[in-house]
């Protein structure tokens, strides 16, 4: 049995080149890749807010998948978090906290964040986590020891935008345990900005016991990132 897996942060469903919520430019996107487990990032969910409605829900529907929603916070009056889509039924799912640092030891913006972690109904079983690195540092720190705790040896994916390079020694904790599906990449390839990117900062990670059969980042422009794409056995 093959999985294809997509993490995607698709800012709020804006268009990258008409600035404007469409929810089927993103949905066609991950129709056309094929992906049956989506990781996404930057989700709004609101029923009262008609601008974005809720997301979740909306690509859903279009795509004919289980979803499930993780708010980290609210803003601008609405909840905001990361969600999967799966072509698969969800088991179990939960919403971990990532602790804010006590006191910001940088000038830049501090933003709550969390972990989505679902059980998925396939042969198997098999265990998705979810997430959003903030900017800083000292937030990197917070997410990766909350990683470190929900981690599994088997069975177990890993994807979100992690916002820090490959190069980044705060991912030297996951990549002990788990393996980094770019390692299949044929040649050095960006996530960011979608246009002309110039550095990765998306990630899918599994654990060793789930074989990695291809990996891709194609040139979408339906959001300010490109979508990662993994094919595993």
């Amino acid at each position: 049995m093959s999985l294809k897996l997509m993490s995607y942060n698709i800012a709020h469903c804006q268009n990258f080149l008409t600035h404007e919520v469409d929810y089927d430019a993103v949905a066609d996107v991950i129709r056309r890749s094929g992906a049956d487990i989506i990781g996404l990032n930057e989700v709004y969910d609101d029923a009262e807010k008609r601008k974005y409605s809720r997301q979740p829900l909306e690509l859903a529907q279009r795509l004919g998948f289980q979803v499930f929603f993780a708010p980290a916070l609210v803003l601008f009056g609405m909840p905001y978090g990361n969600a999967l889509l799966s072509r698969f039924p969800l088991l179990r799912t939960s919403v971990i906290p990532v602790p804010d640092p006590e006191t910001p030891a940088y000038d830049g913006y501090y933003e709550t964040r969390c972990v989505l972690r679902a059980e998925l109904d396939v042969p198997g079983g098999l265990c998705v986590c979810v997430t959003h690195f903030g900017l800083n540092p000292d937030e990197h720190a917070n997410s990766v020891r909350t990683l470190s705790e929900v981690i599994r040896d088997q069975r177990f994916i890993l994807m979100g935008d992690m916002n820090v390079t490959p190069d980044n020694p705060v991912l030297a904790p996951i990549r002990e345990r788990l393996y980094d599906t770019a390692e299949l990449f044929g040649k050095s390839l960006m996530s960011w900005p979608s246009d002309k990117p110039d550095r990765k900062i998306d990630y899918i990670f599994t654990s060793h016991d789930l074989k990695t059969l291809s990996a891709d980042i194609p040139a979408e422009l339906a959001s300010d990132h490109r979508p990662y794409v993994a094919e595993i056995a």
